[in-house]
């Protein structure tokens, strides 16, 4: 539940009441507590804080949170206590014991599965279904997990061991703990352990003295069964490690196919993220533009057969996902260097999550992005422009028979077939003009104006296919490579280039809307301060949240006119006001 960024709604005191209150919850939910135990878990004197928050699936909880340590999470009128009170009171829920490999899956978001469960000589702990239940590894008491039993201890045993244990909630490492001072658990000894010693020393003294005379007698033969059985126990022990770790995988792969496509991009966005910082960033590129930081470092950290789309993510806007890599991880400090700009102005090279961070193999295979600043570098490809039709309500009848709804988008090809398809269909081709259409009552309340209802019969064929047209809500689908069609309703926005005064008759040139052809705006800037050797800046375009203008000094439209034609490859009917550039520029 907490392996990823969740998002915090209030943080407020707890009140007098609401104390005595979370006090009895606690006493019935923790039996095991004494009053000493509850006191010190919620005292009366000391600051208690009401923290609620959304997790990254939009689930609604509530910490309870002692000197900046959680120490409870409530969750559907159900309270589970975090790992920082688990190291204090380790006896406070039934365990079950798994391996230490089984740790790095567990934290990374997997359940714990029953064949990664450890069975001691005392058995596994009573718990019913549901039943909150803690997780410790072997030879140490300190619980490092909490969640609930997906079954019951005695279906566990039924089942053969196989399938699902325990459903996991938060763990070692993972955001909640984050979310405290971030101490590491302690080495506590195992419980279950201690049992087995003691009820070892209570067996028979006569007994004992018999084992001791035989191991005496046959001292040769012991050493060597002990050399044996040590073999083969690391033998068994990497047996069991393997199958543990097979059973994991294949779980954490079912576990990926049922995440929703936003948690999937969330994790993708995270992992080019680390990737980027890791080996792309250099503290001599700081401070970083953020869109530059995007474009030309975590889309080239992207594995191959995979696109990174900021859209499809939870955070929607990379500005709320930097703000969370920044918050909740520490990983980066953004600040607005430039009014409606941000840059990403210091990394935390040391961070543990930064640094504990591996590259899987098909990530470090990727090409490394161009270097910024040169324009011969910059790896740019135009995308595909193209005009499209959706269709409309008052359209929606002649196109039912195809099975197109309102809202569909079509090519204009598309709505030609459909067409000529209906009129074939229902016979409306003039018998003696084929080159006309009879207009029928759904074409004449589909196409016609009013004034027309008494007045037109029929219409010729391009009539017909330009008036439904016009009669749908145009639209423009725009590709980049590699990319899937990006639709939208109304006109593209061209490149617009303008010229403008700045006092004492200085002129200066201002070029908008590079973000919607997949132009950076700080690469574009660059470029042309190599070419004309002049200052340029970025500045927020007004009535536009997320855009930026490039400001040069000069009137510069021809040669930033030959930049996106010559070189970006920017078709001339997209880019406006080149017609503006100096008649002097023309001469040789």
């Amino acid at each position: 539940m907490f392996a990823k960024p969740f998002r915090v709604k209030s943080n407020t005191v707890i009140k007098g009441s609401d104390r005595r209150k979370l006090k009895a919850d606690l006493s019935v939910a923790f039996p095991v507590l004494t009053a000493d135990e509850l006191s010190e878990l919620v005292p009366n004197k000391e600051e208690l804080n009401v923290v609620k928050i959304y997790a990254h699936k939009g689930d609604a909880v509530t910490l309870y949170v002692l000197n900046k340590n959680p120490l409870f999470f409530e969750l559907e009128k159900c309270i589970y206590p975090t790992v920082y009170v688990l190291w204090r009171f380790p006896a406070l829920l039934p365990a079950f014991t798994t391996w230490p490999p089984v740790l790095d899956k567990l934290i990374g978001g997997a359940d714990l599965m029953l064949p990664g469960v450890v069975v001691t000589q005392s058995g596994l702990p009573h718990v019913k279904q549901g039943d909150c239940c803690a997780v410790k590894v072997v030879n140490n008491g300190a619980p490092f997990a909490v969640g609930t039993a997906a079954v019951s201890s005695t279906a566990m045993q039924s089942s053969g061991m196989k399938g699902r244990g325990v459903c996991i909630l938060h763990t070692y490492m993972d955001t909640l703990w984050a979310f405290g001072d971030k101490s590491g658990p302690p080495s506590l000894p195992d419980s279950t352990e201690t049992e087995e010693q003691v009820n070892g020393e209570e067996s028979d003294p006569e007994e004992e003295v018999g084992k001791e005379e035989e191991v005496a007698t046959c001292c040769d033969e012991a050493h060597s069964q002990e050399v044996t059985d040590q073999v083969c126990t690391r033998v068994e022990q990497l047996s069991v490690s393997e199958e543990i770790q097979e059973e994991i995988d294949m779980e954490k792969k079912m576990e990926d196919e049922q995440r929703s496509p936003q948690e999937l991009m969330d994790a993708l966005l995270f992992q080019c993220f680390l990737h980027a910082l890791k080996t792309k960033v250099k503290k001599s590129e700081l401070p970083l533009l953020t869109s530059t930081f995007l474009r030309n470092h975590m889309f080239a950290c992207c594995p191959s057969g995979k696109q990174l789309d900021m859209k499809k993510s939870s955070y929607k806007k990379l500005s709320k996902f930097l703000h969370t890599m920044q918050q909740q991880y520490s990983l980066i400090r953004v600040k607005e260097l430039t009014k409606g700009v941000e840059s990403i102005v210091e990394v935390d090279w040391k961070n543990p999550e930064l640094r504990s961070f591996s590259i899987s193999e098909e990530a470090a295979c990727e090409v490394d992005p161009a270097p910024e600043g040169r324009e011969g570098d910059i790896p740019y490809h135009p995308p595909e422009i193209t005009t499209v039709y959706s269709v409309s309500a008052r359209v929606e009848p002649l196109f039912l028979d195809a099975q197109k709804r309102k809202g569909t988008v079509l090519q204009p090809a598309e709505v030609r077939s459909i067409i000529t398809d209906y009129v074939k269909k229902n016979e409306l081709v003039a018998e003696n003009n084929k080159n006309y259409v009879i207009i029928n009552p759904t074409l004449c309340d589909c196409l016609l104006e009013k004034s027309e209802y008494q007045e037109v019969e029929s219409i010729k064929w391009d009539d017909l296919f330009s008036r439904t047209l016009c009669k749908m809500q145009e639209c423009y689908q725009i590709v980049f490579p590699g990319q899937e069609p990006i639709t939208k309703k109304g006109h593209l926005d061209p490149i617009d280039i303008s010229v403008a005064s700045r006092g004492s008759n200085k002129k200066v040139t201002l070029i908008k809307n590079l973000e919607l052809y997949g132009l950076d705006p700080a690469v574009v800037s660059t470029a042309l301060q190599h070419r004309v050797q002049a200052s340029s800046v970025l500045q927020p375009l007004p009535g536009a949240k997320d855009r930026v203008l490039v400001q040069i000094q000069g009137n510069q439209i021809h040669q930033v006119g030959n930049l996106l034609i010559d070189h970006y490859k920017v078709p001339r009917k997209f880019i406006q006001g080149l017609d503006k550039a100096p008649k002097g520029g023309k001469k040789k």
